[in-house]
């Protein structure tokens, strides 16, 4: 993660960034559920995966890249950003219908995108945008969604997730297996 720039500071990339924390985390998950050939949890965990990245590259599309774009010398970058966008939802498609072996390539796919962002676009917005073009960048970023997991992936309560912008909730108070053969309960108040 960048931390040389201070473009983390800025609010809508502080929470971009806190979200690829998030997805990446989700991703783990779906990746380690993956390895065991576990279908079932990989199509459970694809959705946590899917409901943390599709409203937040949506965000990031909506808000900030449009007012990148309008600079000539960010517009090529930022296509090949929104088309990592549709690669991603492609390659998850693809693990959620049971292609499993391609986990391992989306988790790959995602992290090579997150970091052109993280440590690219957003330094280079913090260096380019002025006042005005922040502000409008607020304005027409969407609401960042309720939490759906704690940060680590794990889907918070039924309760928490119904707020999110699909309206899927799901709970989260089960037995996991991981790829060494333990389990563990994950309770959530």
């Amino acid at each position: 993660m960048c931390s040389y720039c201070g473009c983390q500071s800025i609010t809508v990339v502080g929470r971009f960034m806190a979200e690829h924390d998030e997805i990446i985390n989700a991703t783990g998950e779906m990746v380690r559920a993956a390895a065991t050939g576990d279908q079932e949890r990989v199509r459970e965990t694809a959705r946590v995966v899917a409901r943390l990245l599709n409203p937040h590259t949506h965000a990031e599309e909506v808000g900030l890249f449009s007012v990148m774009r309008e600079q000539e010398e960010f517009t090529d970058h930022i296509d090949v950003l929104c088309g990592e966008h549709s690669s991603l939802d492609e390659l998850l498609e693809a693990v959620a219908g049971g292609d499993l072996e391609r986990a391992p390539e989306f988790e790959h796919a995602l992290r090579t995108h997150i970091d052109k962002e993280d440590n690219g676009l957003f330094p280079a917005a913090a260096m380019s945008l002025d006042g005005t073009e922040w502000e409008r960048v607020d304005a027409t970023t969407p609401q960042a969604q309720e939490a759906l997991t704690d940060g680590r992936g794990h889907l918070l309560t039924a309760d928490a997730a119904s707020h999110n912008t699909h309206g899927d909730s799901h709970s989260h108070a089960e037995n996991h297996s991981h790829a060494d053969g333990s389990s563990h309960t994950h309770p959530h108040p």
